[in-house]
């Protein structure tokens, strides 16, 4: 009995930590110096490079991300900071608003496009 309730707990953990919002350190150390490419349910796909000094790098554009508190916030052009929660799992990541997911991606190592 003792085991089987052992693997239960194991195998629901993964997906228990999958639903916790990252904390600002691990969005800092998931994302910094890699790329992270998925798609985002307002503006569609996208890939974009974060520089561990902050600079965002895409295909034809460039910003700048920092961390606020538990939030991972993103400036464009003259735009006001963009702030989203994350939810990672691996090299998954979600981007949460308000309790809503509206956007996914997959963590890749390093600049693989060269932006």
């Amino acid at each position: 009995m003792r085991v089987r309730l052992t693997l239960a707990i194991l195998l629901l953990a993964p997906a228990a930590l999958a639903d916790t919002p990252a904390t600002g350190e691990a969005i800092r150390a998931a994302i910094a110096g890699n790329t992270v490419q998925g798609s985002m349910s307002a503006t569609g796909a996208y890939t974009e490079f974060y520089a561990a000094d902050g600079v965002i790098k895409g295909a034809d554009y460039a910003g700048t991300w920092s961390i606020n508190g538990d939030a991972m916030c993103f400036v464009y052009g003259e735009t006001p900071p963009d702030c989203w929660n994350a939810r990672i799992a691996g090299d998954q990541i979600t981007w949460v608003r308000d309790g809503a997911d509206l956007g996914t991606g997959t963590i890749l190592p390093g600049n693989p496009n060269g932006f």
